[in-house]
């Protein structure tokens, strides 16, 4: 008999669209569920999504502006 894959885990993300102090949009932003399972709600989201922001621009050499907000997708 051939041998059987055992199956992946399923990723828990959390979608969010971004809005930038300059008025630019990021959607559908993943950020990891079990980050967001806290008493402090959706708070780590944007530390996440400026810490994403932060490495993309020293890769790119063109930083985001400040996060204006945060909301989840389909909320």
């Amino acid at each position: 008999m051939g041998r059987q894959k055992k199956p992946a885990a399923p990723a828990s993300f959390v979608l969010f669209n971004v809005i930038y102090e300059d008025g630019s949009l990021s959607s559908n932003r993943k950020v990891p569920g079990e980050l967001l399972d806290g008493l402090d709600g959706d708070a780590p989201a944007r530390t996440f999504i400026m810490d994403q922001d932060r490495k993309i621009a020293e890769m790119s050499g063109q930083p985001r502006g400040p996060i204006k907000s945060l909301k989840r997708v389909g909320k």
